[in-house]
């Protein structure tokens, strides 16, 4: 008998295989994660060839799941739940009973289930993948307003809801004595989690990496991020029994309320997308035709199930709630597919006997098959807002009670403002000349303890590395008039020009540099309106000093200055 590959040779083989399917599905205009789930498949236990260790990899996928959890809680405010809640909690409670009646109907009408085993079915086709559902609206840009507010408060209910039928299928296993108790005790293990985070989690954690990130070691700070993110959703998992997701959620949204949260991001966003590609191989691992051939009319009906009862449903209810079309539209598409969370609670209701094997075959197909559908359903969503927005019935519905917005994240109130990066000898002089006059000022400074200066000096400051995006987007660059560069790098300098012209093209920068080639490719490339070389003007003041000093009138002496200036490498002004 061969012997399986060693842990390594599977990582790196799976990670490959990831990367050339996921660079065929983009080649044919589709997104990643679609190769990702086929090259899952193509190591599948039922496929001949290589085989990945299934265990070893839905490990690493739970992992996964918990960054990219913990990074969606980081721009998730508490405050952003309450505005969605009247919408969310009443949405997901009636979309998972709509789904998980469909569910049950097609589990006793094509498999003969029945009680408890049609209740596990119906429940495991009507709880959405929170990985996907996240990672389909990241890639569409709308994970931060309005649908991504409402789908994260949806998916934080069902989440509660899958922690719920975690405790019920046991005790219907064995009978209904006991039920309320444990139903109570899950209860109260969930608010106990919440209470403890909302309460010393949003002092402790963010005071934790204040101290770590004050040590100036950008290593020591991202590991000390993906240490409170996995160590709480563990915490979270063992001491509490609520889902290692879930756990990883909060700790990120208790992170997200400091001022910290924008360069934690930044730090874990490249984790977050090695990981979900894992996350996206196993679930295709777990494919077996056979088990689909098995019972191909309740697999058919279960991926019916998933579309109509998960992403139509949740469409239907969210106009029904007066949520715009558009946003209906775009939740409901990124609802209308089913992963972890039902193979989980599919496996546990096999192994207590309440489902028969042949059930696992329609509940992976369900999943498989919606997540492959996935661009089809967005597109198919999308051709129906305009018909929807045009509807008079729709538009006099909607004018009920407006549900209350959630305020922007970021420092309130900055619009027009001058984004200045770097608060060094430079930057100080110039944040002291703008504030001299009342202009709006937002500082982005790397440094742990000089922002933490600038802010006791009543700075706006926002903490982070500017040259990711996650840290510059909170600057509001496509709010802001003006970009001053006073940081030395120029590889930095030309990283935090791009992020801000592709949020704002017409936002004016100003940068210093100390090389005339710098100065001649932002010449070249039109990406500053002033680049401002220390050497250069040394010379030009010391200059301008001689010529008074020794007689020359002052204008005289300016019009030299002026002239060397232009004669000099590059120009001062690129406007």
């Amino acid at each position: 008998m061969p012997h399986a590959p060693p842990l390594l040779a599977i990582l790196v083989i799976a990670l490959t295989l990831a990367f050339v399917c996921g660079l065929a599905a983009r080649a044919l205009r589709l997104p990643p994660l679609i190769g990702y789930l086929v090259a899952g498949a193509l190591a599948a236990p039922s496929t001949p060839g290589f085989t990945a260790d299934a265990g070893f990899t839905a490990t690493l996928a739970e992992v996964g799941v918990g960054l990219l959890l913990f990074g969606v809680g980081l721009h998730f405010r508490a405050e952003d739940l309450l505005a969605v809640w009247r919408v969310a909690l009443p949405g997901a409670v009636a979309q998972v009973a709509f789904a998980g009646l469909l569910g049950a109907g097609a589990g006793v009408a094509l498999l003969g289930l029945a009680g408890a085993g049609a209740f596990a079915f119906g429940l495991a086709l009507a709880i959405a993948s929170t990985a996907v559902a996240t990672r389909a609206l990241e890639e569409r840009g709308r994970i931060a307003g309005e649908a991504g507010r409402i789908a994260l408060g949806w998916l934080v209910v069902q989440d509660l809801i899958v922690v719920l039928g975690l405790v019920l299928l046991p005790a219907l296993s064995g009978g209904t004595d006991g039920l309320a108790l444990a139903m109570l005790r899950a209860v109260g293990e969930l608010v106990a989690f919440m209470a403890l985070m909302l309460v010393a989690g949003r002092r402790v954690l963010p005071w934790l990496l204040k101290r770590v990130a004050r040590g100036g070691s950008r290593e020591l700070f991202t590991l000390a991020v993906v240490v409170v993110a996995l160590g709480v959703a563990y915490a979270a998992t063992a001491l509490f029994h609520v889902s290692f997701a879930l756990g990883a959620f909060f700790a990120g949204m208790v992170l997200g309320e400091s001022d910290i949260g924008h360069q934690a991001a930044a730090e874990t966003v490249p984790l977050q997308r090695v990981f979900a590609a894992i996350f996206f191989f196993s679930v295709g691992l777990l494919l077996d035709p056979a088990s689909l051939a098995e019972a191909p009319l309740a697999s058919a009906a279960a991926l019916l199930v998933v579309l109509l009862g998960m992403g139509g449903g949740t469409f239907a209810l969210l106009l029904a709630l007066r949520v715009p079309p558009a946003t209906a539209a775009t939740v409901g598409a990124a609802m209308a597919q089913i992963g972890e969370f039902s193979f989980v609670l599919a496996e546990l209701a096999i192994g207590q006997g309440i489902l028969p094997d042949a059930a696992r075959g329609p509940i992976l197909l369900g999943s498989f098959g919606a997540i492959l559908l996935t661009p089809l359903t967005f597109r198919g969503f999308a051709l129906l807002v305009p018909w929807l927005s045009a509807s008079r019935a729709l538009a006099r519905w909607r004018r009920g009670p407006r549900r209350r917005a959630a305020r922007p994240h970021g420092i309130p109130g900055m619009q027009d403002h001058a984004i200045l990066v770097g608060y060094g000898r430079v930057g100080t002089t110039i944040a002291a000349a703008l504030r001299r006059h009342n202009l709006p000022v937002l500082l982005v400074e790397e440094d742990r303890r000089i922002a933490e200066t600038a802010r006791a000096e009543s700075v706006p400051v926002i903490w982070g590395d500017a040259t990711k995006a996650e840290v510059l987007a909170a600057a509001r660059p496509e709010q802001a008039r003006l970009l001053v560069l006073a940081m030395p790098g120029a590889w930095e300098a030309r990283q935090v020009i791009a992020l801000a012209r592709a949020a704002n093209p017409a936002i004016e920068v100003a940068v210093r540099t100390h090389d005339d080639d710098e100065v001649a490719w932002l010449r070249q490339q039109g990406g500053a309106g002033m680049v401002m070389m220390g050497e250069r003007e040394v010379a030009l003041g010391m200059a301008d000093f001689a010529l008074r000093r020794l007689g020359v009138p002052a204008s005289t002496a300016q019009a030299t200055v002026d002239v060397l200036r232009a004669r000099m490498p590059g120009e001062e002004s690129l406007a």
